[in-house]
């Protein structure tokens, strides 16, 4: 039902009918004066989750969750000024990270820019390159409603394809921007004249095979897939197709743990190559000749100085063919998703295929150190964060979708969580590789998802605690379980760490806020964690509130101390088994 009350907030409302019947779903928006018509017509429709958030960077990167987990585009509102300049690291991220947003920011009209009227800044190309495409609306008017659908059709289907990522469309409105109704306005009746009728979401683009080196691939007895992180909606698919081309190369995966390989039972993945590439033994016996790179590298320091050492011939496989060569080795990038790789591999070609010694070696070796690893955590008897991250990786139900905050949790992350066939969903914000915005994240993520576990340091969820003033509109399960060690854990692997003054004042930069107080303030559950088993605990009660705080204390400095010498030691009392 379109609102006719006057000319703005029947343009808005045509605007979001449009924008539904292409296949918006959720609208975030944020309050403003400006914005008026455009928060009026999305409460106002009957078939749009329209969810309230006062903070614009919060609801920026709520939106940005919300779209990982939907894997289509979320709508945003914001008014003028500065509400559209706090939106900007989100777009940032969507852009690197290819997830689809429509941003929408009001504007004044063109007479009133330039002149000292209030909460007023230039918006137009406020975020540059880092959209996929701006449009500046005209003002209403009855006579533009097919540019306006035409404007948004074209919009949203550059939001999608052929490379997914964030879209602006600034929007003036003069006053009213309240819904007063103008007695002389009379609206068109737009269903009656079929206006809409055309508009349905657009078909995927079909992708057309890329001709690919196959038996270049085959001549290499020494070649690796490594996958990094994946944003894909559709992560049974992608495993699959990987371990079929694993399994006709006979090549080992090493699995990047924000990859779906790690959590869908595939064969042939190697979780523990950043704890084996610290061993020079490991490194110079499993020398690659051949890479296929599946996304952006994992975040693994030894894994790409070993790389950058090895130098080996390197295929990209990306679906919107980005540079994702930071070593600038030897490659060739591919535009291809590795989701369709599956159909090409014959089963004709596999027989031909003998087995691989090359990947015996790194399964022996994986499944060695995995033990090693579970001795020595298991002999630990302080408060470990990598003890407490390789627990979680082997209790947290099926099913269940993790949100790996930046910094040192995504490293311990991609450094002992183990494999499994639980089919773990991860999110994490790895395009900026930011902490901003990280709880707001997670909320999106979990907001009418599956139940959801945030791991997080105390920077990164003090870093957006407007965050927490979401979950009365958050409707889901979110654990948020804060590593607290009284600063950026990640300052302490970097040599600056080594000159005090200024290390721990201007790059710990420990704060003092008391998270059981602040979990106070905005109503959440807090619960203090004493050990792994009281962690287990706590993530097996079903009676848990929507939303909860776990706070796990450690030392900053001894976890530093103990991933220097005895983690990256583990590696080192492994022997190689000689090639056959």
């Amino acid at each position: 039902m379109l609102l006719t009350q006057n000319l703005n907030v029947f343009w808005a409302s045509v605007l979001f009918e449009t924008l539904y019947r292409l296949g918006l779903g959720t609208v975030v928006v944020c309050p403003g004066s400006r914005s008026g018509p455009l928060a009026v017509a999305a409460a106002a429709h009957a078939q749009l989750e329209a969810i309230p958030i006062l903070d614009e960077r919060s609801a920026a990167f709520f939106a940005l969750g919300l779209a990982q987990q939907q894997g289509t585009p979320v709508a945003l509102v914001c008014t003028s000024g500065t509400a559209a300049a706090n939106v900007y690291p989100a777009i940032i991220e969507a852009s690197l990270s290819h997830l689809p947003l429509v941003v929408l920011s009001a504007d004044r009209p063109p007479e009133l820019r330039g002149c000292q009227a209030g909460q007023t800044i230039d918006q137009v190309r406020l975020y540059g390159c880092y959209v996929r495409e701006f449009r500046e609306l005209s003002l209403p008017d009855l006579t533009l409603m097919p540019y306006l659908r035409q404007t948004l059709s074209h919009c949203w289907q550059r939001c999608l394809w052929p490379d997914p990522g964030p879209v602006h469309l600034n929007i003036p409105f003069a006053d009213p921007l309240a819904p007063v109704v103008d007695a002389s306005f009379i609206a068109p009746t737009l269903e009656e004249m079929g206006f809409f009728r055309a508009l349905k979401p657009p078909c995927p683009l079909v992708p057309i095979p890329t001709a690919l080196p196959w038996s270049d691939w085959c001549g290499h007895p020494k070649g690796l897939i490594i996958a990094g992180p994946s944003h894909t909606p559709q992560p049974h698919t992608y495993a699959t197709a990987v371990a079929r081309l694993s399994d006709y190369l006979q090549w080992p995966i090493l699995a990047d743990a924000l990859s779906p390989l790690r959590h869908y039972g595939c064969p042939n993945v190697i979780a523990h190559y950043d704890l084996l590439l610290r061993s020079p033994h490991v490194q110079d016996a499993l020398c690659p000749t051949a890479v296929l790179q599946l996304g952006p590298l994992p975040t693994s320091k030894p894994l790409r100085a070993w790389l950058k050492q090895a130098d080996p011939l390197i295929w990209c496989l990306d679906a919107v063919a980005d540079n994702n060569n930071p070593l600038h080795g030897r490659s060739v990038t591919l535009a291809v998703d590795p989701v369709h790789l599956s159909p090409v591999v014959s089963p004709e070609r596999r027989s031909l295929t003998p087995s691989s010694a090359y990947l015996d070696q790194w399964l022996y070796l994986d499944k060695s150190i995995a033990n090693a690893l579970a001795a020595t955590l298991d002999a630990i008897d302080w408060r470990c964060d990598v003890k407490l991250i390789h627990r979680l990786s082997q209790i947290l139900p099926s099913h269940t979708a993790v949100f790996v905050a930046s910094s040192m949790p995504v490293r311990d992350v991609e450094s002992v969580w183990v494999t499994s066939d639980r089919h773990y969903r991860f999110y994490f914000n790895r395009g900026a590789n930011g902490i901003d915005g990280t709880l707001s994240s997670a909320l999106g993520a979990a907001h009418r998802g599956q139940p959801t576990v945030l791991i997080t340091g105390d920077l990164a969820c003090l870093h957006d605690t407007n965050g927490w003033l979401i979950t009365p509109q958050f409707h889901g399960s979110l654990t948020v379980v804060v590593i607290n060690n009284q600063g950026g854990g990640i300052f302490e692997h970097l040599p600056i760490h080594a000159f005090e003054p200024p290390f721990e004042t201007f790059f710990a930069t420990p704060q003092t806020a008391t998270l059981s107080h602040l979990a106070a303030a905005y109503g959440v559950p807090y619960h203090t964690l004493e050990d792994t088993l009281d962690l287990e605990k706590h993530l097996q009660d079903g009676s848990a509130a929507k939303v909860r705080l776990l706070e796990f204390h450690s030392d900053r400095k001894l976890n530093a101390q103990w991933r220097q010498e005895v983690l990256a030691s583990v590696a080192m009392a492994l022997k190689v088994p000689h090639s056959n």
